[in-house]
């Protein structure tokens, strides 16, 4: 569970975010959550007026996406190519949305990059997170992005790893499946291609390539 698994270039594979630019020159990705908003203007406004529709003040949606009528969509956010938002979804704002991603019913999102092909398809909260490319978020699985003493998120690596973010959701690197009903506490960082068991209470840093299981106790291995 070294530091590299933390890392931007540890979690995260190059072009399937259109943060990638802001993302890449960071060490951590949490880093990028205090600039999300701003991010999501700037590219907003250089996007192609062909492809997105700037449906309200900066809140652009692809022309090929499906938003559904009661879905609301708080500014600032980006609803990418090919992404279906359900009913009852509640994008506070501040929301980076990729291609091809699902966005489904009841699921709320605020100040989070979800890279292209990710699903949050039922009764989801994502705050504060960035979700690698193709990762996957089960029904009920939510991310709990303040810690309950009201306190500094401290990432728990081999060496800690102060964030000095008093909101901070979760990191999921490529290729991640969280299973049903599971909660990710303030500060969980999820290696690539690594999988949470259903109902799991997941904190700290679990390594890429793994099978994380909560039960009786917390028990980590490696996939075969």
């Amino acid at each position: 569970m070294g530091e590299k698994i933390v890392t931007v270039k540890g979690l995260y594979e190059e072009g399937h975010s259109k943060a990638w630019p802001w993302l890449s020159k960071l060490t951590y990705p949490w880093e990028v959550l205090p600039e999300i908003k701003n991010i999501i203007v700037e590219i907003g406004n250089s996007l192609d007026p062909e492809v997105y529709t700037q449906v309200s003040e900066n809140v652009w949606v692809a022309k090929s996406a499906k938003v559904f009528p009661s879905a609301y969509l708080g500014a600032p956010c980006i609803i990418g190519e090919n992404t279906e938002v359900r009913h009852g979804a509640f994008v506070r704002g501040a929301a980076l949305v990729g291609d091809n991603c699902v966005v489904g019913n009841s699921v709320e999102l605020k100040n989070v990059i979800l890279s292209d092909n990710v699903q949050v398809p039922h009764y989801n909260y994502v705050g504060d997170s960035v979700l690698g490319y193709k990762s996957h978020m089960g029904a009920g699985s939510i991310t709990s992005n303040v810690k309950s003493d009201k306190t500094l998120v401290t990432v728990k690596a081999e060496e800690p790893i102060p964030t000095g973010l008093k909101k901070f959701g979760a990191m999921l690197g490529d290729f991640v499946e969280v299973g049903c009903n599971s909660v990710l506490n303030p500060g969980t960082v999820i290696g690539p291609h690594s999988n949470v068991y259903p109902t799991s209470s997941v904190r700290g840093v679990i390594p890429a390539n793994s099978i994380y299981k909560s039960g009786k106790g917390v028990e980590i291995v490696e996939k075969q």
